[in-house]
């Protein structure tokens, strides 16, 4: 190797505390045994839960992630003149790390900080991404931050940071989460910004399309979560007996999905069985959606200030840059 060449480094990798599986069965029981069941949408997110969402934002019917890339691109210069370069950059819900690693050149972190619940798929991801930025600083944190945002300072280093949440995944906490999340998400910053991804109000057949494309891979998205409750709860749901649905609430102002029940069924799990008439629903997601104002008023209540918005077009998705 050239001695001018710049040292590759190994990513560090802080995986999250492995869960306490009665903890874990305990929260899916009583989602299922709840009035209305449901479970939350991080067990979404698995292995083969995270590679079908990255097939989703591949579907010309989901809009978000091309949106967004677009907005990226063509306005990014000026969103990194918002919230500031030389940074360490904090990207919640990392994913296959892509969105934040088009930013590199702009925002110029001297720390890339990648913090996602699916542990194995992030460390796959974050070791491909050190081998293309073999001199950059990159941290790899796998936490649940549906629950709390904990981001040490040993693993995220000192100073200002841009924490960046892209894909509008906001929009799966309730106004009352979000404003919560955000709270936390100002704490983190330390002085520095925040850069986000916002999906906005649109016609209610765009959003429908977006959650049940007709190749049916939000379908198998969903359908996967079955299989994960299969694992994690130890109970018998049988693929066959349940249908995708996504249907939008327009007094929440959010789109949902569902798991239909095609026939009368009778889930078993150890300690626990939940008895579904035909047609019945098992709540499994929800995307709120945003006006313009509604979101910087969000933001606002959190802490922040000096926020910026850029939009499509068709006024279809924001991406805000706030300081703190």
């Amino acid at each position: 190797m050239s001695a001018d060449l710049p040292p590759i480094r190994t990513p560090q990798f802080h995986p999250r505390p492995a869960d306490d599986a009665a903890t874990v069965r305990a929260e899916l029981s009583a989602g299922l045994l709840a009035p209305v069941p449901v479970v939350a949408p991080k067990f979404l997110y698995d292995a083969l839960g995270s590679r079908l969402f990255e097939a989703i934002t591949e579907l010309p019917e989901y809009y978000p992630t091309r949106t967004e890339a677009a907005l990226l691109a063509r306005h990014g210069p000026a969103m990194a003149a918002a919230v500031g370069r030389g940074r360490v950059l904090v990207d919640l819900g990392a994913g296959n790390c892509a969105k934040a690693a088009r930013l590199f050149g702009l925002l110029q972190p001297p720390r890339y900080v990648a913090v996602d619940i699916s542990v194995d798929f992030l460390r796959q991801a974050l070791q491909g991404l050190q081998r293309e930025h073999p001199a950059m600083d990159m941290v790899g944190v796998g936490q649940d931050f549906s629950q709390r945002l904990d981001l040490p300072a040993d693993q995220v280093g000192p100073g200002p940071r841009t924490v960046f949440y892209p894909g509008s995944s906001i929009g799966n906490f309730t106004p009352a989460q979000a404003l919560a999340l955000l709270r936390q998400i100002h704490a983190a910053c330390a002085g520095g910004a925040l850069l986000i991804g916002v999906d906005l109000h649109k016609p209610v057949e765009v959003l429908e399309r977006a959650y049940d494309d007709p190749l049916g891979v939000t379908a198998a998205f969903n359908r996967n979560l079955l299989l994960t409750l299969n694992r994690l709860l130890g109970a018998d749901f049988m693929l066959a007996d349940w249908a995708h649905m996504a249907r939008y609430d327009p007094v929440q102002s959010r789109i949902e999905m569902h798991l239909r029940a095609l026939r009368d069924v009778c889930v078993r799990w150890p300690g626990g069985e939940r008895c579904f008439r035909a047609g019945q629903t098992l709540h499994t997601e929800s995307s709120y959606k945003y006006t313009r104002q509604s979101f910087l008023a969000l933001l606002h209540d959190a802490g922040f200030a000096h926020a910026a918005c850029w939009t499509d077009e068709q006024a279809w998705f924001a991406v805000f840059a706030a300081q703190t």
